[in-house]
C-alpha cells in the first residue's frame, strides 16, 4: 500500500499564486489535503501566498515544486498557454497533475498531455469544477432515472462583463484570451453532460479589437432532435441559469449553474426543489483525493475523453470566429 492510500494528508503543490489558485488554497481544508509549496514567477508574491495560506514552501521558480519530493499532485493554475508545458514537465517527473481549465489551449496539446500522464501512469484531470459539485451530479441521476423523460433541450449561459483592455487576460491574444476558453467551456460541459457528443454545431460571434473572441452563441444538434444552445461572452453580465427539457418536464439549475444552490424540477405532478449548499471547490479537492488514494489515473466525473472532446468543439468555434493564438503557431 502507498502513503497515501494509507491515509496521510495529501500534499498540494501549486504552481501560480493568483485568484484561482487563492480560491483552491482556501478551499484545501475539504477531506484531508495540505499546501506543501507554491510557486510564481515572483518569488515575493509566492512567499505572502505561502504565508497566507500555511503552505511550507515557497519558489519563484516552477521547477522546484515539481522537484520537491514531498509533493503529491501539482495544481497548474497559470494562465492556459503555460498548461501544456508545465503539466508535461510534472508529468515527466513522476507527478499527478490537476490542470485549471482550459486543460491546455487546444485538443492537440490536450491529446498530448493526457497521453503522456497516461504512458508514465499517473493522475491528470482538468479542473472543471462544476462537474464534481454534488447537485450537479444530483441533476445527471435524475436526468438518468428517466424523471423528465428523453432531454430534447438544454439552455446554459456563462456571461460576465470585462471593461476593453488589450492587457487584460480575457482581451490578450498571447495569454490565450477569449469568452470560449475562460467562460464557454462551462456551459459546454454542462450541455455535454446531459445530451453528449453533438452531431452538429453552429456558432456566432464576435471579435474584440485584438482578436479575441467577446461573445459566441453555440448551438448543437443532435440526430435525435434534441438541440443544445449555450452562449458567453465578456461583454455582459447574464443570469447563469441553467435548463435541461425533457419530454416530460424540466430541471431548472439556480441561481447559477457553475456553482448552483438548487434545482427546481417541474413534472406533471408539480414543481420540486432540491436544495444544496454552496461548497466551492471542495468537491472537485475530495474528488482528486479519492482518485488518488484509489490509484485512478482519471476520474469518472471529468474523464479524459470528454476533456478533449470539448476543447475539439471549442477549437472548431474559434475556427469559425477567426480566433488563433499566436502560441499556436
Amino acid at each position: 500500500m502507498s502513503d497515501i492510500a494509507s491515509g496521510r494528508p495529501i500534499r498540494w503543490g501549486f504552481l501560480g499564486a493568483g485568484g484561482i489558485a487563492a480560491t483552491m488554497a482556501g478551499d484545501l481544508h475539504h477531506g484531508n489535503n495540505v499546501l506543501h509549496a507554491v510557486a510564481a514567477r515572483d518569488g515575493d508574491r509566492a512567499a505572502a501566498f505561502a504565508a497566507r495560506f500555511g503552505a511550507s514552501r515557497s519558489h519563484g521558480n516552477y521547477r522546484a515544486v515539481i522537484e520537491d519530493p514531498d509533493v503529491d499532485i501539482v495544481y497548474v493554475a497559470t494562465t492556459h498557454p503555460f498548461h501544456r508545458e508545465q503539466a508535461l514537465m510534472a508529468i515527466a517527473a513522476g507527478k499527478p497533475v490537476l490542470v485549471e481549465k482550459p486543460l491546455t489551449l487546444n485538443a492537440a496539446d490536450a491529446r498530448q498531455v493526457l497521453s503522456a500522464a497516461r504512458d508514465k501512469g499517473v493522475f491528470a484531470m482538468e479542473a472543471v469544477w462544476m462537474r464534481a459539485n454534488p447537485l450537479i451530479l444530483r441533476a445527471q441521476e435524475l436526468v438518468g432515472n428517466e424523471l423528465i423523460g428523453d432531454v430534447v433541450a438544454v439552455h446554459a449561459d456563462f456571461c460576465i462583463e470585462v471593461d476593453f483592455d488589450p492587457k487584460h487576460r480575457l482581451y490578450d491574444l498571447a495569454n490565450g484570451g477569449g469568452a470560449l476558453l475562460d467562460l464557454g467551456i462551462y456551459p459546454m460541459n454542462f450541455a455535454w453532460l446531459f445530451l453528449g457528443r453533438p452531431d452538429t454545431q453552429q456558432v456566432l460571434g464576435t471579435l474584440s479589437p485584438t482578436g479575441s473572441d467577446a461573445t459566441a452563441a453555440i448551438q448543437w444538434g443532435y440526430a435525435s432532435g434534441a438541440t443544445a444552445q449555450m452562449r458567453c461572452a465578456t461583454t455582459a453580465w447574464t443570469p447563469g441559469r441553467a435548463t435541461i427539457a425533457g419530454t416530460l418536464g424540466s430541471i431548472s439549475v439556480e441561481p447559477w449553474f457553475v456553482k448552483p444552490e438548487r434545482l427546481v424540477v417541474t413534472t406533471g405532478q408539480g414543481e420540486s426543489r432540491v436544495e444544496g449548499e454552496e461548497k466551492g471547490y471542495g468537491p472537485q479537492i475530495e474528488e482528486v483525493e479519492r482518485c488518488l488514494r484509489q490509484g485512478l489515473l482519471q476520474s469518472p466525473v471529468a474523464p479524459h475523453a470528454d476533456t478533449i472532446a470539448i476543447l475539439e468543439l471549442i477549437d472548431q468555434a474559434r475556427a469559425d470566429l477567426g480566433v488563433r493564438y499566436p502560441a499556436e503557431g
